[in-house]
């Protein structure tokens, strides 16, 4: 019940962000509101057990996330290695495109990552960037198959493929 509520709660928080100064009510409109709770209630239901579920005794908590301190490094993420990436990304794929000068391929790289919060943030990391899309992830492994825009080198390490990308994932999540 727990689980629930607060994925409630946080759902329904996250609706009032995303539909801020758009009522006439105040900042929000009362069907907006109730189509807030509603939608909530649902998102809660279906996903009680991702967000804030039971924890087995030596995994992490699922409250983990919640720290301020991880929230605050996520975010400087974001701001900072991230949004550099992501524009030398960019770049790099728009000269390739004009050039003509890419050589596709996919490559397996080691992450070193143990929780899949940790490899869902390196996997959704790698497909926002442009050249990169994260194909599969083993679990027994840990082992990362990117489609990458231009393949140097089929045995890539990850600093190669991804940048620093993974030690930011362990640093956040794990």
């Amino acid at each position: 019940m727990l689980a629930f509520s607060m994925t409630s709660v946080i759902a329904f928080a996250m609706y009032l962000v995303l539909t801020l100064f758009s009522g006439n009510v105040g900042l929000w409109s009362v069907e907006e509101l109730i189509a807030g709770a509603v939608l909530a209630l649902v998102a809660g239901w279906v996903s009680r057990r991702v967000l804030v579920g039971e924890h087995e005794r030596g995994t992490p908590s699922p409250w983990r996330m919640l720290n301020p301190l991880r929230l605050l490094l996520f975010s400087a993420y974001f701001v900072g290695p991230f949004f550099v990436a992501l524009a030398r990304a960019n770049v790099d794929v728009a000269y390739r495109i004009v050039t003509g000068r890419i050589r596709p391929g996919i490559v397996k790289f080691q992450s070193g990552l143990k929780t899949d919060l940790g490899r869902t943030l390196l996997a959704n990391s790698i497909t926002l960037t442009p050249g990169t899309l994260s194909v599969d992830v083993d679990d027994e492994t840990g082992d990362f198959y990117v489609h990458w825009i231009n393949v140097t080198d089929p045995e890539a390490s990850a600093e190669a493929i991804c940048g620093s990308f993974p030690a930011w994932a362990r640093r956040i999540a794990e």
